[in-house]
């Protein structure tokens, strides 16, 4: 019976007609797990390391004009992190779901999912539109009082909100590469739109070979034009590449149960993300009395992302992995999956620490500092990175959660690190009158978050890790 199966599997493989063919086992429950968790994050880590590159340039171009600019830029973080927070939560709960699917073997209920998922990202962007329009004057009224910041900053935004739809296309379109483990496409696609946006900065910002000088404006359009152009290389993958799932649209509802199926794992994620915004949000209105405090925290953020990117690629490779084994009821290779991705996490962001520790201020020199800007920055970023062993540890087992379909504890733990602990301490700290006192609320909020994750961890492995394959 054997000789038969696979001679049968043989002649199927010869067939050059996909649409009549089963789908062979997929490399997510065979390949060894190290190897396989290299050869699906190690894309990713390099395409988010360069997405992290290009934001630390876009910030280094702006500096040029002047310190307004770039405050105006970081302020703009927490909306653009929202934004992200709505894209990535969305699309974490389509890989989920997408990539337990196929461990299940429903390769059309996987692609049904995925096509419900494209939906809701366009739904999402159609907010966003209206949040450009309508809330970026307020939203800079209330964080600063200086008009140029004011100015700079609701052109930066609108811009960045109304032509949003190339993040959320890019954003889907690059997980459902991922979920059935093609993360080589999806590091072509981020990396693609990173070098558009780096070649388009300087050209559009100073007004290079005969273009007008746009400014701030000109670093908005460089980066939502990039995000665009890897939507775009991201769709063409899809479509061409990935034959796991196939995308229709004739004739297509919503499917209210796959969606709330997808945003059960996906609306825990979306708050995870959103409450960093408004933890940035609120620690910008407790800088907002310190002036350049503002500044030294944007900085941070965009230097902090050098070393969290890596660790989130790390993350996209591990959730479809953890996923699939789910869904497979492979109990030993969840397990496995688990430790590896924790281990590589943690020594990614013991490198980040190291590097912070030893060259703060040539780090901050990227950025054209002011020397209140140095002096201020240096102590800052001395401190906040003593969280960040911490972190690549909290990460990797949220991560776990949301693939094993608990997202809410995930969100449970972001709440309480970022708005239980986070923000009172620091606004307490901010009560002294020194600021180098409010950085310390960073390391204190992830030994908080630490209790918390472990605390999930021997949850979720009691209730669900330790029965994955029992029925079977």
């Amino acid at each position: 019976m054997q000789k038969e199966n696979n001679i049968s599997q043989n002649k199927v493989s010869q067939n050059r007609e996909p649409a009549n063919t089963v789908p062979q086992e997929n490399k997510m429950g065979f390949m060894p797990v190290n190897r396989l968790l290299l050869s699906m994050s190690l894309p990713m880590m390099i395409s988010m390391l360069v997405q992290a590159l290009y934001n630390i340039v876009d910030s280094i171009f702006v500096a040029q004009i002047d310190e307004y600019a770039l405050r105006a830029v970081s302020l703009a973080f927490p909306v653009q992190s929202l934004m992200i927070a709505f894209a990535a939560g969305t699309a974490v709960g389509i890989n989920a779901f997408l990539s337990k699917t196929l461990g299940e073997k429903e390769f059309k209920k996987a692609s049904t999912i995925a096509v419900n998922g494209i939906f809701l990202e366009l739904l999402s962007y159609l907010v966003f539109v209206l949040i450009g329009l309508f809330v970026s004057r307020p939203f800079y009224a209330s964080q600063s009082e200086v008009t140029q910041v004011r100015e700079y900053g609701v052109t930066y935004l609108t811009i960045c909100c109304v032509l949003s739809i190339g993040i959320f296309m890019q954003t889907t379109f690059e997980r459902l590469l991922q979920s059935t483990g093609k993360t080589f496409y999806a590091m072509i696609t981020q990396g693609v739109g990173a070098i558009t946006n780096l070649i388009l900065d300087p050209i559009l910002i100073f007004g290079l070979f005969g273009l007008p000088r746009m400014g701030v404006a000109g670093a908005a359009i460089a980066t939502v034009s990039g995000q665009i152009v890897a939507a775009a290389l991201a769709i063409f993958f899809n479509l061409s590449r990935n034959k796991d799932i196939t995308l229709f649209f004739r004739g297509f509802r919503p499917d209210l149960k796959l969606i709330l199926r997808i945003y059960q794992v996906g609306i825990p994620s979306i708050i995870m993300q959103a409450i960093g915004s408004v933890m940035t949000y609120g620690m910008n209105l407790i800088l907002e009395a310190f002036g350049t405090a503002q500044t030294v925290f944007g900085v941070y953020f965009k230097l902090q992302s050098f070393v969290f990117m890596p660790v989130f690629g790390l993350n996209n490779g591990m959730v479809p992995i953890v996923a699939y084994n789910y869904g497979a009821g492979n109990r030993e290779r969840v397990l496995q999956t688990m430790k590896s991705s924790i281990m590589f996490a943690v020594g990614i962001m013991l490198a980040g620490l190291i590097i912070m520790e030893i060259f703060p201020g040539q780090l901050i020199s990227f950025f054209n500092p002011t020397p209140e800007l140095l002096e201020q920055g240096i102590p800052a970023l001395r401190t906040i990175c003593l969280s960040f062993c911490f972190a690549g540890y909290c990460i990797e087992v949220g991560s776990v959660f949301q693939a094993l379909g608990n997202g809410v504890y995930s969100m449970c733990v972001s709440i309480a690190r970022q708005l239980c602990v986070l923000l009172p301490v620091a606004y307490l700290f901010s009560l002294t009158g020194n600021v180098n006192m409010i950085w310390w609320a960073f390391p204190i909020a992830e030994l908080a978050s630490v209790g918390m994750s472990t605390f999930f961890l021997f949850r979720i492995n009691k209730k669900v890790i330790r029965h994955i394959g029992e029925e079977r």
